[in-house]
């Protein structure tokens, strides 16, 4: 079985919606793990916006990198610029991926105008995570 770590800034939005999906995807091909450089607790609007779509991240924690120092991932997925700039190094076989999505939790405007935002960005790394899987869990 792969592992996979998805690494973001604050581990709240983003990356909790890649793992949400990763682990709807991959189902038992991949144990799917989240963190951020900081901690900033699940947003919960990540959690109301993917339980639209039928996925339940509100177990889901937001965790520190550091946590993971010991485990030997197969990939490391970075969604945000910040996190693959401030990444620490750990020594790792794990083949590296990046993809740089809007950060829905800055979206401003009426209450609706930022629920869009959240679920255009929910939509976008859906399409990701399928794609991820499909090309890499084979």
């Amino acid at each position: 079985m792969k592992k996979i770590l998805v690494l973001c800034t604050g581990n709240s939005c983003r990356s909790q919606i890649a793992e949400g999906y990763l682990r709807y995807f991959a189902g038992d091909k991949a144990q799917v793990y989240s963190a951020g450089v900081e901690t900033h607790g699940v947003n919960p609007k990540a959690i109301t916006i993917m339980a639209e779509d039928g996925i339940d991240i509100s177990g889901h924690t937001s965790n520190n990198i550091t946590e993971y120092q010991g485990v030997d991932f197969d990939y490391v997925i970075t969604v945000c610029d910040h996190a693959k700039e401030r990444c620490p190094f750990f020594p790792s076989k794990a083949k590296k991926f990046h993809e740089n999505f809007t950060d829905p939790a800055k979206a401003a405007g009426t209450e609706e105008e930022i629920n869009e935002v959240f679920r255009a960005v929910r939509n976008t790394i859906k399409q990701y995570a399928q794609q991820f899987v499909t090309d890499n869990l084979k």
